[in-house]
């Protein structure tokens, strides 16, 4: 008997445990992972609530302390609407309302006023809350207030074509452009059901009680871009563009290791708040994901290591550089005609950036394997896989020629086109060891559930000899160091590896212009274990402008100094100090 008791007694405790954890789970669902949907539902028993209210994840910047930034969110406010038959004083109720929303247009209140026949009409929306309450407690007959929610975006211009805006395509309303497209699936929220009997979801529903199988349907994106940086290179975009005149400019700052974007931007750009003020819906696109273009002397380097890498040419190699070269009867030189005869070294080539020395290193490669270590290795021409819509791929059919010409021209960045993010993180390759990444710009997904997703590269393939990118890596300190500007904007403390490039522009109509350039320079630094690769281009810039020497050098080593100094990073050469 005693027996049957005990039996009995643990029965009903099993069931009180039982019940108590699925009320604690239940709590959770509804005060954690649903609160938000709740207090909204709380406020709609004070206000009106426009039907369809608006919902959609945020994104948001990451400070360098890992502290959230918001770069889109979903803002409230109210509606102010009247029903005209009902308003008893037209004036009074102007008076009232433009309290609340100063932008009103009185004789656009009264022509809607007037609408005796129309039970509804919108005056104002977008109203803070603290002035819509206020309107709301005069109770003027005719004027209702309904809950408003709409997609704000805090930053404004920030990193504009990287994040893209929410807009309608059709009836729908759903992310354009950016990663507002590219994540859809994840920032858009579906409709919830808050109306469900507790008791009776808790037993027909027990497993999707405890674990909900669509939580994992909204969340919100957290970026590898650092505001900070973001806005200082948007401020260097700029600076170039009033100086130079240019067409356009763009640059893009990345983990040479990890391929995390820590700012990726273009001038001309816009204010996400105001995107149905652009006349030009190109500026909506992002170029550096989505154009391509004829790089320059910026592919040196990767021919220069490949050639290295191969064993075609050492750093001791020379050669006779007579100025010109001349291929399938078609002529090419270097950018200022003259030769530096018959003991040019490979250092040389790249601190001159010299056409005829990478053609000569592409000559004792080989056309077939100078095109492999291009397309195979560096993968030049491919999708990168970034986390942005309509990544191009770029135009590399001149690697399968069957002319030299066309392999020469390629070894100094004219015949092929690349976008520039497939640029960076090709040259990325040059001094992080020798290995492929895969560039991001989201860091992690919170999904609504509280589940994390961490982004990951694809697992990086070896495509360089480490010895072949300290190598390389070497040269590039060389010519910072020795060559670019006479060495006179040199960092004493810090070794960085760069290079710039001038390309002459493509004419459409066959050809290429004569006056029209692109002007682009990269580098990585501390050069030997590099946190940053920097990379920087401006389309057709005037102004007198001539070599990219001339009009990105100074934008490029202030952002290093800015970066190096903003992150703390030490000095990396012997006796130095962080005098920045």
């Amino acid at each position: 008997m005693q027996g049957d008791e005990t039996s009995r007694l643990r029965f009903l405790a099993s069931i009180v445990l039982l019940f108590g954890v699925l009320f604690i789970t239940r709590l959770y669902y509804l005060q954690v992972i649903h609160g938000k949907d709740f207090r909204k539902e709380a406020e709609s028993q004070y206000v009106s609530t426009m039907p369809n209210i608006y919902d959609r994840g945020s994104i948001f910047f990451q400070q360098k302390d890992g502290k959230k930034v918001a770069a889109a969110s979903v803002t409230s406010g109210y509606v102010i609407a009247i029903t005209p038959k009902d308003i008893e004083d037209r004036d009074a109720a102007f008076t009232a309302i433009v309290l609340a929303a100063p932008n009103l247009d009185r004789e656009e209140f009264m022509a809607k006023a007037k609408k005796t026949d129309d039970p509804y009409e919108e005056v104002a929306s977008r109203v803070p809350d603290a002035a819509a309450e206020a309107l709301l407690e005069r109770e003027i007959p005719g004027v209702k207030i309904y809950r408003q929610t709409w997609r704000s975006y805090p930053a404004g211009s920030l990193a504009a074509q990287v994040i893209g805006f929410v807009g309608y395509k059709g009836d729908e309303l759903t992310g354009r452009y950016g990663l507002e497209s590219y994540y859809n699936d994840v920032l858009m929220r579906s409709e919830k059901d808050l109306y469900v009997n507790f008791f009776a979801e808790l037993f027909s529903n027990l497993s999707d009680t405890l674990f909900d199988r669509k939580a994992e349907e909204g969340g919100d994106l957290v970026l590898t871009i650092e505001p900070t940086v973001q806005a200082f290179l948007e401020n260097e975009l700029e600076g170039v563009m009033e100086e130079w005149h240019s067409d356009e400019t763009g640059a893009i700052i990345m983990d040479p290791e990890t391929g995390a974007i820590l700012a990726m931007a273009t001038n001309p750009t816009f204010d996400l708040n105001e995107y149905g003020k652009v006349k030009e819906q190109s500026l909506f696109a992002n170029p550096s994901v989505q154009d391509v273009y004829e790089m320059g002397s910026i592919m040196k380097p990767i021919t220069m290591a490949s050639g290295l890498d191969a064993g075609a040419v050492s750093e001791q190699t020379t050669y006779n550089d007579t100025g010109h070269l001349t291929l399938n009867n078609k002529t090419f030189g270097n950018h200022d005609g003259r030769g530096r005869g018959p003991n040019t070294t490979m250092q040389q080539v790249l601190n001159d950036s010299l056409n005829t020395g990478v053609a000569f290193v592409v000559s004792r490669l080989g056309n077939q394997r100078f095109s492999d270590y291009l397309l195979q290795r560096f993968h030049v021409g491919e999708e990168t896989g970034v986390d942005l819509p309509g990544e191009r791929e770029g135009l590399t059919a001149n690697l399968s020629s069957k002319r030299d010409i066309e392999f020469a021209t390629a070894s100094f960045g004219q015949g092929i086109a690349l976008s520039p993010i497939n640029m960076v993180s090709s040259l990325a390759i040059l001094g992080n060891g020798g290995h492929t990444i895969t560039p991001h710009v989201v860091s992690r997904i919170e999904y609504v559930s509280g589940k994390v997703k961490v982004m990951t590269q694809t697992p990086p393939e070896q495509v360089l000899e480490p010895g072949t990118s300290e190598r390389i890596t070497r040269m590039l300190v060389n010519v910072v160091d020795k060559a670019l500007l006479g060495g006179t904007v040199k960092i004493p403390e810090y070794s960085i590896a760069a290079k710039t490039g001038t390309a002459q522009i493509h004419d459409p109509s066959g050809g290429y212009y004569e006056d029209r350039y692109l002007h682009t320079f990269f580098g990585y630094f501390p050069a030997y274990d590099p946190k940053f690769i920097v990379f920087f281009y401006t389309y057709h810039p005037k102004n007198g402008a001539t070599f990219a020497s001339h009009t990105l050098t100074h934008p490029f080593i202030r952002t290093a100094k800015f970066l190096l100094h903003y992150y703390n990073v030490p000095p990396d050469r012997a006796g130095g100090s962080a005098t920045l």
